[in-house]
C-alpha cells in the first residue's frame, strides 16, 4: 500500500499545491497527520479523496514515504491512483 503526491502545479492563494492521495484512507490520514495537516482539511469529494499540500511540504511528504507521481510522466499510475481516490470519495471500499 502507498501514499502518493502529485506535482505541485495547482495555483491557489499565491502558492502552488499538490494532491496527497493513497491506496487507503487510513494511510492518507496518517501521512497527513505526520505533515501537520489538520483532519478538517480532508477533501472527501466525488472527484477524489485527498488532501491539498502546499509545495513547501511536498519534499517532506516524499521524505516521509509518499511516492511522487507526475501527471506528465506517470499517466497510467496517476489514473489508477485517482480512480481509487474517487471511489474513496464516494465512500466505497477499496
Amino acid at each position: 500500500m502507498s501514499v502518493y503526491i502529485d506535482d505541485a502545479v495547482w495555483p491557489w492563494r499565491g502558492e502552488r499545491w499538490a494532491h496527497l492521495m493513497a491506496d487507503t484512507l487510513d494511510e492518507l490520514h496518517a501521512l497527513a497527520a505526520q505533515l501537520g495537516i489538520a483532519r478538517h482539511r480532508f477533501q472527501d469529494r466525488t472527484s477524489g479523496a485527498h488532501y491539498d499540500v502546499p509545495a513547501s511540504l511536498r519534499d517532506r511528504a516524499i521524505a516521509l514515504g509518499a511516492v511522487p507521481i507526475s501527471r506528465h510522466r506517470d499517466r497510467a499510475q496517476v489514473r489508477a491512483v485517482i480512480a481509487r481516490a474517487r471511489a474513496q470519495g464516494r465512500g466505497e471500499q477499496c
